[in-house]
């Protein structure tokens, strides 16, 4: 049996759930969508946003700390998949660089 490797690596990160403030600026563009950040792992996340992004882009992301100061975590992600929930889009996003 043949083991999709771009499925197996996605599963070696854990998932974890949250409900955290996140904000995608993309790249060139200037326009920030912003959302919730359902699921983080070592290789992405998940973002329900009321904006519409297309597979591909680039965006750069900060999840808000839960106090409200500096960001707990900014990085480069790429936009993999968005998918229509409603008045919600579910967007994936690939985690490319974490940014310092």
């Amino acid at each position: 049996m043949t083991v999709d490797r771009a499925k197996q690596e996605k599963r070696d990160f854990i998932r974890m759930k949250i409900d955290t403030p996140l904000r995608a600026q993309i790249n060139g563009e200037g326009i920030a969508a912003e959302g919730l950040c359902h699921e983080l792992s070592g290789g992405g996340m998940q973002l329900a946003t009321e904006h519409s992004l297309e597979p591909g882009t680039e965006v750069e992301v900060a999840i808000s700390s839960e106090h409200g100061q500096n960001p707990t975590l900014r990085a480069k992600a790429r936009v993999i998949r968005t998918r229509a929930d409603a008045n919600i889009y579910r967007v994936g996003l690939e985690i490319l660089e974490i940014i310092q």
